[in-house]
C-alpha cells in the first residue's frame, strides 16, 4: 500500500509540475501583447482586488518573498504599480496597481476569457470546477502536512 501511495504522490507531483510549465507558457503568450511577462501579470493580479505587502503576495503565490520583491520593484519602476503606506506595518509597504497597471492587465482579459471558455469546452464546466476544487484541496492538504512537523528525509550520512 505504501508503494501505491508513493506512486500517487509521484504522479500528482509530476502532473502539477507539467501543468505549471503549461500554465507558464500560455500565460507568457497571453501577457506578451500587453507588454507583461507571466510573472509580472501574476504579481499584478495578486493585488488587483486589494493592496498587499510583498510577503502576503509571496504566501498567496507560494514563491519566495525575494522573487516577489524583485518583480514588485520592476512594476513600480515601469509605472504599473506603486507602494503605499501600510497602516499595519510601518516598514512593509503595500503594493497596489496603478491606473496604467489595471489598464495593462485588462488588455489580457479577452485572451484569458477565450482560454477559460476553450478549457471549459474541452473538460466540461463541471469537471473544470471539480479540477479547481481538487487543486485547492491538494494545496491546503500540503500546507497542513507541512505545518504538522518536519518531513522525513534521508538518514544522516546517507547518500
Amino acid at each position: 500500500m505504501e508503494k501505491e501511495l508513493q506512486g500517487l504522490l509521484s504522479r500528482t507531483a509530476l502532473g502539477v509540475f507539467r501543468l505549471n510549465g503549461q500554465f507558464l507558457a500560455v500565460s507568457e503568450k497571453l501577457a506578451r501583447p500587453a507588454g507583461l511577462t507571466a510573472a509580472w501579470w501574476q504579481v499584478l493580479g495578486a493585488v488587483l482586488a486589494e493592496p498587499l505587502p510583498v510577503s502576503g503576495i509571496a504566501r498567496a503565490m507560494g514563491i519566495t518573498r525575494q522573487s516577489v520583491q524583485r518583480i514588485a520593484d520592476l512594476l513600480v519602476h515601469e509605472g504599473l504599480a506603486e507602494y503605499r503606506p501600510n497602516p499595519a506595518h510601518r516598514r512593509a509597504k503595500l503594493l497596489a496597481p496603478t491606473h496604467l497597471g489595471r489598464v495593462t492587465v485588462a488588455r489580457i482579459e479577452p485572451g484569458h476569457a477565450d482560454l477559460a471558455t476553450r478549457l471549459a469546452a474541452e473538460l466540461g464546466e463541471e469537471a473544470f470546477a471539480e479540477t479547481a476544487t481538487a487543486l485547492e484541496r491538494l494545496s491546503e492538504a500540503l500546507d497542513a502536512v507541512a505545518a504538522s512537523g518536519p518531513l522525513a528525509g534521508p538518514a544522516a550520512g546517507a547518500p
